[in-house]
């Protein structure tokens, strides 16, 4: 029977209007304050637990130092009752496995982060890389050490912390493992069941990650991957990023006469690999960073009206860092740099072709080298880029080889260029940015910091995500929480605190409720 009585018809409908947000799960707000009290008071224990990580060595191609780190994070993963577990492969570097199910929970959300770091260089170091230090700001900015804090003592949120690994990429796991404690210690539930996966050899090129996602697929399974690599916006804001761009590297060298001849006598006769050099870059690349190698651009998709939105909403920064690199105008007439990397890119890494400076010398060299990096946007594949490359430099009039030419191939052409092409090169990924999942992120993301993130429709680096796209199927998005001027894979690496205190909260925002606002998106 309908109810007739004016009261109780009131009542009824406060009662409908009110059920879906309770539906709506924990407030935002008080998530983020009950995440940020429970940090406040555990900053020295979060601090020891990161130092203690930093102090593993961890060069990628060092298996035993590998080997140790990822046995220490299965102790923090089990630590906090999480099913964990090593993924062997063979002799490969390990990866670390870590599962969590939710009662209730409808969606699995696999958190990646990569363990291993690059290789250093101690002398250029103001402290040893796997003794971390903090200090009381950037070296550049005259930071000092600090001391540690103890138990129930606050850090300044400016300070930094200087190991190798502290940005790139063993701070996240950290902010990852806290975001949790945060949430059980005040009794938030989580809104999907947790999966973690730590690479052991991505600093070392992701060599074996194909076989690893190969062989635990089925363990691997989940609706969604995000990846918490990377720097946030120069800005400081805080970021969700939905691709990266491919990469493929180029060693190639060009060839003069078989010794070095005295410049005075030979010069404008003998063919100067130098200047031969010179004119092969510039007919690859024009001032601008227009690359013109034909056909290059044909397949470079349109940007996409979600695209188009995301770059007009992302906070302008390029006066700002023209004017800290000392660049009076950038590439392109100025334009924008998230625009300039969203197209191909091809970068001249490096030259050698005789001593330069106090060692200069009036020679003609016998052979000049370069390295170039091309960076690939989606539907662009290294074999394509290859093909085009080689048809342009032959069309330069070069004959194009693939090992070093010997007496009688040098005799016979006049111009020669010999290319090493990398073996680690692999194309570009993206995730729409319409689709419900990639939505939901930016939704929670917003909630969970009680404020707008800066949308990424691509990263200007590259990283091996194509593995997990072909083998697994999944959407992949970033959510980076490091600060953008960590030094990441030079010395003094470092993470600045208040990167990492924002990066608790916004995991731990994630966490509690990104599987009612994806339900709401589906």
């Amino acid at each position: 029977m309908p109810c007739t009585n004016p009261f109780w018809r009131s009542v009824l409908i406060l009662l409908v209007a009110a059920t879906p947000l309770a539906a709506q799960g924990p407030d935002p707000a008080a998530v983020r304050q009950q995440i940020r009290s429970y940090r406040e008071a555990n900053e020295a224990r979060i601090l020891s637990e990161l130092r203690d990580l930093l102090a593993l060595p961890n060069v990628a191609s060092d298996l035993g130092d590998i080997q140790r780190n990822a046995r220490h994070l299965v102790g923090l993963l089990e630590q906090r009752g999480i099913a964990a577990r090593i993924l062997d492969l063979g002799d490969a570097p390990p990866a670390v496995y870590g599962e969590l199910n939710t009662p209730g929970a409808t969606r699995t959300l696999v958190l990646y982060a990569h363990f291993d770091g690059q290789p250093v260089d101690r002398t250029k170091w103001a402290s040893e890389p796997w003794t971390p230090v903090l200090r009381s700001a950037t070296l550049q900015h005259g930071g000092t050490e600090v001391p540690w804090p103890t138990p129930g003592t606050r850090v300044d949120p400016e300070a930094r912390v200087y190991a190798r690994s502290a940005s790139d990429d063993k701070s996240p796991i950290v902010a990852m493992l806290t975001a949790l404690d945060a949430l059980r210690a005040s009794g938030t539930p989580l809104s999907v069941n947790l999966k973690f996966f730590f690479e052991g050899e991505e600093e070392a090129g992701s060599d074996n990650l194909r076989a690893i996602l190969t062989k635990y697929a089925d363990l691997l399974a989940a609706d969604a991957w995000i990846f918490c690599d990377g720097p946030v916006h120069q800005s400081r804001q805080q970021m969700v990023t939905f691709g990266v761009r491919g990469v493929i590297g180029l060693n190639l060298t060009v060839y003069g006469p078989t010794r070095p001849l005295h410049s005075g006598h030979y010069g404008n006769w003998a063919p100067n690999p130098n200047v031969l050099l010179s004119h092969l870059i510039a007919s690859m690349r024009d001032m601008d960073g227009r690359i013109l190698v034909a056909g290059f651009y044909d397949d470079v998709p349109a940007l996409t009206a979600a695209d188009r939105r995301a770059l007009a909403s992302i906070p302008p920064m390029d006066d700002q860092l023209r004017a800290e690199l000392g660049l009076a105008a950038t590439e392109a007439d100025n334009a924008q740099l998230m625009e300039r990397i969203m197209l191909p890119a091809l970068n001249v890494g490096g030259l050698e072709g005789g001593p330069a400076g106090t060692g200069g010398a009036n020679l003609i060299g016998t052979a000049s080298s370069a390295y170039i990096d091309l960076r690939l946007v989606p539907n662009q594949t290294p074999a394509r880029v290859r093909e085009l490359i080689e048809a342009h430099l032959t069309r330069q009039g070069f004959r194009v080889l693939h090992t070093v030419p010997d007496s009688t191939t040098r005799a016979r052409y006049p111009r020669l260029v010999q290319l090493r092409w990398s073996d680690s090169g692999y194309p570009a990924v993206r995730t729409p940015m319409d689709l419900p999942i990639s939505q939901a992120i930016i939704r929670t993301a917003e909630l969970a910091i009680g404020g707008p993130v800066v949308q990424m429709p691509t990263s200007g680096g590259s990283l091996g995500l194509y593995h997990f796209s072909e083998v697994l199927h999944v959407p992949l998005v970033f959510v980076p929480i490091v600060n953008h001027d960590n030094n990441q894979h030079g010395e003094n690496e470092n993470l600045r605190l208040q990167n990492l205190w924002d990066g608790i909260e916004l995991l731990g925002g994630l966490m509690a409720r990104l599987g009612l606002e994806w339900r709401d998106a589906t």
